[in-house]
């Protein structure tokens, strides 16, 4: 780019062609990331047996709600969705509380060994004792094959921790805590009428985290949990994807019948994909504006 005579912005050719390169890879980027999710949607809706022959690419063809109507009459789907949210909404409660907790202390300059503590979490962030012993710890303390299990073991990250402190120490003025000691508000009350407030932004992004971590963790059911009653969704859509033992063929001899009925599985397999990924889809666009503001300020500055 130059500035002319009179001085405007030209582009140059230059400009140009990096411009068209740029959107070319956007371009396909976007086809590479979306594209899949595209498939799974049009093929939940798709006739299995066009699905199965590669006819379905990039629109639905044979439009069918079987599949959907199977994944109605999928009890473990249901149990699996009401074990998903209760921990989901449960354990981020629990993240958002303890790392405000760890964050606030660490924002503020009058606690004197907040930098001995900084360092001392910052080496949890890169070694860890391991699977086997954080199980034998979780087993010891009685929490096997409860829904605890899926909640406790990892109640805050530190690297979250380090996002809110950031916020805290950039985006608070300390000229607010002496307005505020000088009406006469404890620390308690600070952070409750003060700080959270103005922390909305970083706390949205990190609660953001935490609501996916949890929703999509099917890692510590396979370790910790051995009741399917106790399942959470991706497990039970991991079990199923990996499996075709939900399929009730009891007293079907014709091959064709069973060939159908083993292609419209597939098909319900597509349903339970976008059923277990929607809420999340739909929960992203009301959080996505602050994502700018927490996640830059929280983790640039600092």
């Amino acid at each position: 780019m130059y500035r002319n005579s009179s001085n405007t912005i030209k582009r140059t050719y230059g400009d140009k062609i990096f411009d068209a390169v740029n959107i070319v890879i956007m371009l396909v980027l976007l086809f590479i990331f979306v594209w899949p999710l595209w498939f799974v949607l049009i093929a939940s809706f798709s006739n299995p047996m066009a699905v199965a022959k590669g006819e379905v690419l990039f629109l639905p063809k044979g439009i069918t709600l079987e599949g959907y109507k199977m994944m109605l009459e999928y009890k473990s789907l249901w149990v699996g969705y009401a074990n998903t949210i209760l921990c989901t909404a449960a354990g981020t409660v629990i993240n958002l509380i303890l790392t405000v907790c760890c964050a606030y202390p660490l924002s503020t300059k009058d606690f004197l060994p907040r930098k001995v503590i900084t360092y001392l979490l910052m080496f949890t962030m890169y070694f860890s004792g391991g699977i086997i012993p954080l199980y034998l710890v979780v087993k010891e303390v009685g929490l096997v094959n409860t829904r605890w299990a899926m909640i406790i073991p990892g109640a805050i990250s530190f690297y979250n921790c380090l996002v809110v402190r950031s916020y805290m120490m950039n985006s608070i003025p300390g000229e607010l805590k002496e307005a505020a000691t000088l009406d006469g508000a404890n620390a308690a009350q600070y952070l409750i009428k003060v700080v959270l407030p103005l922390s909305k932004p970083v706390l949205a992004v990190v609660g953001l985290y935490y609501l996916v971590g949890h929703w999509n963790d099917y890692r510590s059911a396979l370790l910790y949990i051995y009741d399917e009653a106790m399942y959470p969704l991706q497990t039970v859509l991991r079990n199923l994807l990996s499996s075709v033992s939900y399929i009730d063929v009891e007293g079907i001899v014709d091959p064709e019948e069973l060939d159908m009925l083993y292609k419209r599985s597939m098909q319900m397999k597509y349903c339970v994909i976008i059923a277990a990924a929607l809420p999340m889809l739909c929960a992203y666009p009301f959080i996505q504006k602050f994502f700018v503001k927490g996640v830059m300020v929280g983790s640039v500055k600092g």
